[in-house]
């Protein structure tokens, strides 16, 4: 593990820890799953750890984890910190500085994390399935567009919603993608639903894929991946199994500050507008 994988290793320690004092069913996602499974433990070259939770479990463990979690983290949500625009939820260590591209001008909490996402269900039938995938875009865009970007074209799209969520202190569309994705129970789906981590149907998995979890082993940390890995695995990456050519051997996250000696804080930075910016310049200038 490098630095920065070591200190969201502590973090997933302490998630797996509250599981299982609140006794909640949990599963490590997405490339947390393929490196439990393929390397047990982080992808080489991975800079994050996601896990998931259902729906039930999640809202529980969002009420309950801060009476468990040391002090240096915090559960972080559109509830918790309320210009966080996703609606899932990321567990951060306030110690350290994560400014990922596109969240500069974010005034969150910017220390490394995990994600945590809920799991929902799909609706059933064409039409009830059709109508929510349209709310759907729309909450995913309109969450999107609290980000900057670097395309002329997101910026015309986006500088509207934008400016509409801002009117609702800056969490309208994670709050109204939150509730639809509830609005969609596990247990009346044949779909279990990833909707915080990508608006990609590779995250619609059959409930078969879960169900109670496999046993796995990450970075000597016993961990719980779905129950049918090798079909969620080959579902969202093909050959899992085949080794990546060295050019697609990189993180994905594009982060513009990472520093794990300093608090986020100390690279905020008041724009004259009286707004908050988060750059490396605040440091350099110290210096």
């Amino acid at each position: 593990m490098d630095r920065l994988q070591s200190v969201e290793f502590e973090i997933l320690k302490a998630f797996v820890s509250v599981c299982e004092k609140l006794n909640i069913d949990y599963y490590l996602v997405c490339g947390s799953a393929l490196g439990a499974v393929k390397y047990g433990g982080f992808i080489p070259w991975d800079d994050d750890v996601d896990v998931a939770l259902r729906r039930e479990d999640y809202e529980t463990f969002c009420e309950k984890a801060p009476q468990y979690l040391p002090d240096r983290y915090f559960v972080q949500n559109y509830k918790t910190d309320p210009k966080f625009p996703p609606a899932y939820t990321k567990i951060r260590d306030v110690r350290t500085t994560f400014v990922e591209k596109g969240s500069e001008e974010l005034d969150i909490v910017h220390g490394v994390y995990i994600d945590v996402f809920p799991l929902d269900g799909h609706p059933e039938g064409g039409i009830k399935a059709a109508f929510f995938e349209a709310k759907k875009r729309i909450y995913v865009w309109g969450i999107s567009s609290q980000f900057r970007h670097d395309s002329a074209w997101k910026d015309v799209v986006f500088t509207p919603l934008r400016a509409f969520s801002k009117l609702f202190r800056g969490c309208s569309f994670a709050k109204r993608y939150d509730k639809a994705a509830k609005s969609c129970p596990l247990e009346r789906s044949s779909l279990w639903c990833n909707y915080g981590n990508s608006k990609l149907r590779v995250e619609y998995a059959p409930r078969e894929q879960y169900k109670d979890g496999a046993d796995a082993v990450f970075e000597g940390l016993s961990v719980k991946v779905p129950s049918d890995y090798d079909a969620y695995l080959t579902q969202k990456y093909g050959d899992w199994r085949a080794d990546l050519p060295d050019d697609m051997k990189v993180g994905h996250h594009n982060c513009v500050v990472c520093d794990l000696d300093r608090p986020y804080g100390a690279y905020a930075v008041k724009t004259k507008k009286g707004a908050v910016r988060y750059s490396a310049k605040a440091v350099a200038k110290e210096k």
